[in-house]
């Protein structure tokens, strides 16, 4: 069986979770999304957010990180099980990417995909695309994160 056939559409994968703490947010803003309400908590009470939030892209790079430590997680764990490695590939992009609400210092973030299509590439041979969506849920179980995504994966 090859490592293609053994995902299936419907399949939760967890991410894992992140604690976004207030200087990691003040960090990640004052390099990438120098915004007050990313950057000083007195400026973010005062914004429409009420406090010190996290950027919407620091969110997303955290999701990122966690993708692509949980499939490196799991290629190392079917290579040790005595399989050939699986071939991953990029992405071509994602769609309807939503920060749903703002993710506050302190909040923890819990990141899950779900396999939504899966199908053979037409024109390159010995790639599949699959599809999925990714969700990113606070503590108190509120979405805060979504986006519709794709990444090539080998067949063979």
């Amino acid at each position: 069986m090859s490592y293609w056939e053994t995902i299936t559409v419907g399949e939760t994968i967890e991410l894992g979770s992140h604690t976004f703490e207030a200087e990691a947010i003040k960090r990640f803003a004052a390099k990438y999304d120098p915004q007050g309400f990313h950057l000083d908590e007195e400026t973010a009470k005062a914004s429409m957010f009420g406090g010190l939030c996290a950027s919407g892209w620091h969110t997303a790079a955290v999701c990122m990180r966690l993708n692509v430590d949980t499939r490196a997680a799991h290629a190392r764990e079917w290579i040790a099980a005595g399989n050939p490695a699986p071939k991953m590939g990029p992405s071509p992009g994602v769609t309807n990417l939503r920060w749903l609400k703002p993710v506050y210092a302190g909040d923890t973030v819990t990141f899950r995909q779900t396999v939504t299509a899966k199908r053979k590439s037409a024109s390159r041979p010995g790639w599949g695309v699959l599809e999925f969506t990714t969700l990113g849920v606070n503590q108190n179980g509120e979405p805060v994160f979504s986006f519709d995504g794709a990444a090539f994966s080998g067949t063979d």
